[in-house]
C-alpha cells in the first residue's frame, strides 16, 4: 500500500517536472489545438453558409426562368457554374443546356471546363465529361465528343458501356 502512494506520488511529480519542463510546448500545443478547432468551425460554417447562398441563387434563377425572364436566370446560372459548387454547379450547367438558355458553343465548353476544375468524385467528373461529349456531338463536333468518349472507355469508367455504345453506333 505504502509503495502506491508513492508511485503516485512519484507519478505526480514526473508530470509536475514534465510540465515544468515543457510549459512552452504544451501551452503551444494547448493554444494551437484551440485556434485549429475554432478554425475548422469557422470553416464548416462559412461553407454553409455559402452553399446556403448558392441554393437561393439557384432557385431565385428558377423562378426568373419559370416568368419567362430568360437572360436574368441565365446569368445567375452562369454565377453558379463560377461558383465552382461541388452541387449547384453541375445543375446549373443542366439547366442551361435543358432550357437552351446559351447559344454560344464556347461559353458552354468553358462551363464544362469549369465543372471539370471542381474537386469532386471521379464518377461525378466522369459524368460531366460524359455530358461534355454527347454535348460535342449534338454540335457536330463528334471527333472531340468520341475522343472524350474513348477516354471514358480507357479510364474504365463506369459509363464505358453506354461511350462504347454510342461509339459503335
Amino acid at each position: 500500500m505504502e509503495n502506491n502512494i508513492l508511485e503516485k506520488k512519484n507519478f505526480s511529480e514526473k508530470l509536475k517536472d514534465f510540465f515544468n519542463q515543457n510549459k512552452i510546448k504544451v501551452y503551444s500545443f494547448l493554444t494551437l489545438l484551440i485556434l485549429s478547432t475554432i478554425l475548422v468551425i469557422y470553416i464548416n460554417f462559412y461553407n454553409e453558409k455559402q452553399n446556403s447562398l448558392i441554393s437561393e441563387k439557384y432557385i431565385k434563377a428558377g423562378l426568373h426562368l419559370s416568368k419567362g425572364n430568360n437572360e436574368k436566370s441565365k446569368k445567375i446560372l452562369e454565377e453558379i457554374i463560377y461558383s465552382k459548387n461541388k452541387f449547384y454547379s453541375v445543375l446549373a450547367l443542366n439547366t442551361i443546356l435543358e432550357k437552351n438558355l446559351e447559344l454560344d458553343k464556347i461559353k458552354i465548353i468553358n462551363y464544362f471546363e469549369t465543372l471539370e476544375q471542381i474537386n469532386i468524385s471521379k464518377e461525378r467528373k466522369d459524368l460531366i465529361i460524359f455530358k461534355k461529349a454527347m454535348y460535342l456531338i449534338k454540335q457536330n463536333n463528334i471527333k472531340a465528343g468520341t475522343n472524350l468518349l474513348n477516354k471514358l472507355i480507357i479510364e474504365n469508367s463506369k459509363f464505358k458501356t453506354l461511350a462504347d455504345e454510342i461509339i459503335n453506333n
